[in-house]
């Protein structure tokens, strides 16, 4: 099996960081929720295809969460030279966390990519 390449040109940017506190939809035990808005741009010489993603949430508490899996949000963008995908997701937590991760695929040549996500600050407002 061959070692994934970090494609230079590809890269993540964290667009905007929404945070929301309580309400039905979040667990009792994680009341605050962390919206993110990303984009992901290909300023690479070549196609590529993302497959699926890995985030790790590191929480203030010492305890990690990731999460890997297939897809993201349910798709697998295809990205030419100059293409870019943007969405947003979110992070449930108790107490304060820092976010990073990445997304893997493959180029158009078939060679196994990934592009890191940087670290960002899940932060809980005073």
């Amino acid at each position: 099996m061959t070692a994934s390449l970090e494609l230079p040109g590809l890269r993540v940017e964290i667009d905007k960081l929404v945070y929301r506190h309580g309400g039905e939809q979040l667990p009792p035990d994680r009341p605050h929720a962390f919206i993110y808005y990303l984009t992901i741009r290909n300023d690479s010489d070549r196609t590529v295809t993302l497959l699926g993603r890995k985030w790790v949430v590191e929480h203030s508490d010492g305890t990690q969460l990731v999460v890997e899996g297939d897809k993201i949000v349910g798709e697998t963008p295809c990205l030419s030279p100059g293409a870019h995908f943007s969405y947003n997701s979110y992070h449930v937590t108790a107490c304060d966390a820092r976010a990073h991760g990445s997304f893997h695929g493959h180029d158009e040549n078939g060679r196994r990519i990934f592009v890191r996500i940087p670290p960002f600050a899940l932060h809980i407002p005073e």
